[in-house]
């Protein structure tokens, strides 16, 4: 089993930044696949970024050009770069992994981190 742990949430003004982390209790070069995932309130959870093994991204096209999505496989940790942040990316944010699939399935969840931008 993998485990992931999400930091960096918290309230920020619209336009601000948040670097989200999500520690892995693995070697990160040895994971297929992390990604990020957002969910609001009465909401579906929602692909947000994705990276492979060999660096390749995705980004939902709400985000693209404010966020950026790396890891640091020295440190086992994935990041979530998020800048000119809106009021609807406000979420409860989940860092995810898979072993094998880079798709919109993963078998590892973290416990989320909330992030809330205000007007």
């Amino acid at each position: 089993h993998v485990q992931l742990v999400e930091s960096g949430g918290g309230s920020v003004q619209v336009g601000g930044s948040l670097r989200l982390s999500c520690a892995a209790s693995v070697d990160t070069s040895s994971l297929y696949c992390m990604a990020w995932f957002h969910q609001a309130p009465g909401k579906d959870h929602e692909l947000v970024a994705r990276i492979d093994r060999a660096g390749t991204t995705w980004y939902r096209d709400s985000v693209k050009d404010r966020f950026t999505i790396s890891k640091d496989n020295a440190k086992n940790t994935l990041y979530l770069q998020m800048n000119s942040l809106k009021s609807e990316d406000t979420a409860m944010y989940y860092c995810a992994a898979d072993n094998i699939y880079c798709g919109t399935g993963f078998a590892y969840w973290g416990q989320g981190t909330q992030v809330t931008v205000s007007s």
